[in-house]
């Protein structure tokens, strides 16, 4: 099985979907010649409020929809993910990461534009938005095995395995195995890696059973406290390593079009490394983004795109460039021989432990909160997904059902091998965009029109 999903993950993940991927981001930006980026000051006022309407259709403000969205991107594919990255592409990845971030900007616009353009409602009547009721009611119902298929995909693919799997390891090798607790044998690991996934169920499900209003509260106050924590910290390690910066960013551009470095000298390894885990990261053209920005609080759909070009810039340019950077200018081993199942994130605490001077026990205590932040956040997005889809496909009455199936799901990806773990969610997650991009790519005219028509009143 494992052989199997490493072989179906590197199928999915071929120039096909990478080329659906980039060509799509290519597509949008120069069908919009890039006009939603000239525009990128006013989201300010639409994130401080200066534009909400509480008489208008959805759940969330934008802001509140913004943070709902980074609780899901914003996670331990910034620490672990990244690391991951750099050990299967070199720091030319990283460069790749930065191109499909760039492009994924434009993809937000376009998608979450329209998931506020062709809202749909649920069984309870409810108004929703996200690719499966864009399908619905922007291509019409003889595409609703389109609609199915991405919540299908979605239902597996936005389940928390990684963040349980890193969060867990981490916590095993930083507090069970110094204090000798649960590291009599294999089994004894296997039962502390369920007693903690178990513990991290109970915590996600008592917010998450509150819907999306109650996740939107809570991640409007855990998402901005954990991106200034991680990156602070972030930052700390790179200013006390400085004089190695000039030739790390060097060496980030020349491995991108040589390929050399740990990837041996294969290009595509390069390229596809560093877009596999931006798209990943942050999540553009998945559809995961545009469920959560289609519950805002609106009636200018145009509003909530440029909102949500925000994410892969704080998700990927600003949140994946920090790990980086920090794990490059510390000049830790790459290929180094440790524990396979939670490589990711001992390398970036290899990291943090390095790069603060004197201190090796501040930095991986830093990281460790930082962490503990992360993935719980991401558990909490990735719910809103899984219960949305879920609900598309079977009806609310199917929410308690799935929402247990989400949470034994934490507790079973906290036992599992990081490496299935990976390629289970890059198999499910990549199919998403199929459905995305394809419904995206037929609409975009649309969005222009109305987009062209709200730029216009701006300027008045």
């Amino acid at each position: 099985m494992s052989l199997f999903l490493e072989q179906l993950s590197s199928w999915i993940w071929g120039p096909p979907l990478i080329i659906l991927l980039l060509g799509g981001g290519l597509y949008f930006a120069i069908f919009s010649r890039l006009k939603p980026l000239r525009y990128f000051y006013h989201t300010v006022d639409l994130l401080r409020g200066r534009h909400d309407d509480e008489k208008a259709p959805g759940e969330l403000t934008h802001f509140r929809a913004l943070c709902t969205a980074l609780s899901g991107t914003v996670g331990m594919g910034n620490v672990a993910g990244v690391a991951v990255a750099l050990t299967q592409g070199g720091p030319g990845a990283i460069f790749w990461m930065w191109v499909c971030a760039l492009f994924g900007m434009i993809t937000k616009f376009f998608t979450c534009t329209l998931a506020v353009m062709y809202r749909g409602k649920d069984t309870t009547g409810q108004e929703q938005g996200g690719p499966m009721y864009v399908i619905m009611e922007g291509l019409g119902h003889n595409w609703k095995p389109l609609a199915q298929f991405f919540c299908l995909c979605g239902l597996f693919g936005c389940l928390p395995l990684l963040q349980s799997n890193q969060l867990t390891g981490i916590v095993r090798e930083m507090f069970f195995e110094p204090m000798e607790i649960f590291v009599g044998g294999e089994e004894q690991i296997l039962f502390g890696n369920i007693l903690f996934g178990c513990l991290l169920a109970t915590l996600v499900g008592i917010v998450v059973i509150g819907g999306v209003s109650r996740v939107g509260r809570i991640a409007s106050k855990l998402v901005p406290a954990m991106v200034l924590l991680y990156g602070f910290s972030a930052m700390l390690i790179i200013g006390s390593n400085l004089g190695k910066l000039p030739n790390v960013v060097i060496s980030i551009f020349s491995d991108a079009f040589t390929g050399q470095a740990i990837a041996g000298g294969a290009l595509g390894v390069v390229i596809m490394t560093g877009i596999r885990r931006a798209a990943f990261s942050n999540e553009a053209g998945m559809g995961t983004e545009a469920m959560a920005h289609g519950a805002a609080r609106t009636n200018e759909p145009t509003r909530e795109g440029l909102v949500a070009m925000i994410g892969p810039v704080i998700d990927t340019l600003v949140l994946c460039s920090l790990t980086a950077l920090a794990i490059l200018v510390t000049d830790v081993s790459l290929n180094q021989d440790l524990n396979q199942d939670i490589r990711g994130i001992l390398i970036t605490k290899e990291a943090f432990a390095k790069g603060i001077p004197n201190n090796t026990w501040i930095g991986p205590s830093l990281l460790l909160v930082s962490v503990l932040f992360l993935s719980y956040s991401s558990m909490l997005g990735f719910s809103y997904y899984v219960l949305k889809c879920g609900a598309f496909l079977f009806g609310e009455k199917s929410r308690y059902p799935i929402l247990v199936f989400y949470l034994l799901s934490i507790v079973i990806s906290s036992a599992v091998k990081l490496k299935d773990a990976i390629n289970f969610l890059d198999i499910a997650f990549g199919l998403m965009a199929i459905p995305t991009i394809i419904s995206a790519t037929i609409l975009a005219p649309k969005v222009m029109r109305m987009a062209d028509s709200y730029f216009a009143k701006l300027r008045k």
